[in-house]
């Protein structure tokens, strides 16, 4: 079984803002910091639609959790037709031939864990560090006729924001489903 599509639709509005963020922190904008952690994780706490385009034989188990899956289509060549595909054990469906095959779930819900919001926290924290040392790889300072401070960074400092702030570890459970 391939998946040769995922289309995931917009979210009308994710999870609220943690409490306990800085001031700076505080002024990104929150949809930004979770759909850069929704990236990272298979997980979605708040729902919306996603579409499967996938080629058979084999199983299909949608690779978002938690999903529920609202309807089953097999091309005939010319159009998309409803197909009755079997449940599997793991929650999926069955693909009996090769396809291809559209798969359309519910995705998203329940109530965001501790750690989440806590790697919410670190993240937003990393991307609002003002104090220019954020992704510092080196760092000195001179103290000849004046103070003088320079920092280094990595020019993929940000990119690494999610490992670097330790967000990343604490997302580990809810990689993939």
């Amino acid at each position: 079984m391939d998946i040769l599509k995922r289309q995931e639709a917009i979210p009308a509005s994710y999870p609220a803002t943690p409490a306990g963020l800085s001031t700076a922190a505080a002024a990104l904008d929150a949809d930004m910091i979770w759909q850069r952690i929704e990236s990272y994780i298979a997980h979605r706490w708040t729902e919306r639609q996603v579409i499967w385009t996938v080629e058979g034989p084999g199983e299909f188990v949608p690779d978002l959790t938690p999903a529920t899956i609202t309807a089953q289509e097999v091309w005939d060549g010319t159009a998309w037709i409803t197909a009755s595909l079997d449940a599997s054990f793991m929650g999926g469906v069955v693909l009996a031939g090769d396809g291809p095959y559209r798969i359309t779930a519910d995705v998203g819900g329940g109530t965001v864990p501790a750690a989440v919001d806590e790697a919410f926290i670190r993240l937003a924290g990393y991307m609002a560090d003002v104090s220019d040392r954020a992704g510092v790889s080196s760092y000195s300072v001179g103290m000849g006729g004046a103070i003088e401070e320079s920092y280094q960074r990595n020019p993929a400092w940000m990119a690494r924001a999610m490992q670097n702030s330790g967000a990343g570890d604490l997302l580990r459970p809810y990689r993939r489903a």
